[in-house]
């Protein structure tokens, strides 16, 4: 089975904004499917588009395939099966040998910037760049397939 180990942080907003970062790349990203136990996803980058089914997560780790299919695919499925989509830049850095993944959120998320690792094992141990903020990988809030039915606008 695919599985994926991923913790979430939030990112510090007036330090990343000063941090030397790639060029990012815009995500649209649509949802055939949320529930609490399994969602699945549509992306689009610019150059490449994925189906990704999730299971529940447990702890940081979760149930994933992920599938590149064709582009046109992935539009009309964003455009006709799609129950809810988001959009957001993503900048991939490495550090220290492990891939970093921040998100700023566009939209009805504006203003959420969210960073993501992967790793071989929930207890791996990594180095946390300066504009790591709080971890909020047990907060389901912040899981893509919730922002997009409960934006961060919406939050008090």
């Amino acid at each position: 089975m695919g599985k994926e180990i991923e913790r979430k942080f939030l990112v510090k907003k007036e330090i990343w904004e000063t941090y030397k970062k790639p060029k990012g790349e815009l995500f649209r990203q649509g949802y055939l499917m949320t529930e609490k136990e399994k969602s699945i996803r549509i992306r689009q980058t610019p150059t490449k588009s994925f189906i990704t089914i999730k299971g529940a997560t447990h702890g940081a780790t979760r149930a994933e395939f992920e599938y590149e299919i064709p582009r046109k695919d992935s539009s009309e499925l964003l455009d006709h099966f799609s129950i809810a989509e988001l959009s957001k830049v993503r900048f991939t850095l490495k550090i220290k040998e492990k891939i970093w993944e921040i998100d700023e959120f566009l939209d009805d998320n504006e203003g959420l910037i969210v960073a993501e690792i992967e790793l071989e094992d929930e207890n791996e141990e990594f180095e946390v760049p300066p504009f790591i903020g709080k971890e909020v990988t047990d907060d389901v809030r912040y899981y893509n397939s919730n922002l997009v039915l409960n934006p961060f606008k919406d939050w008090k």
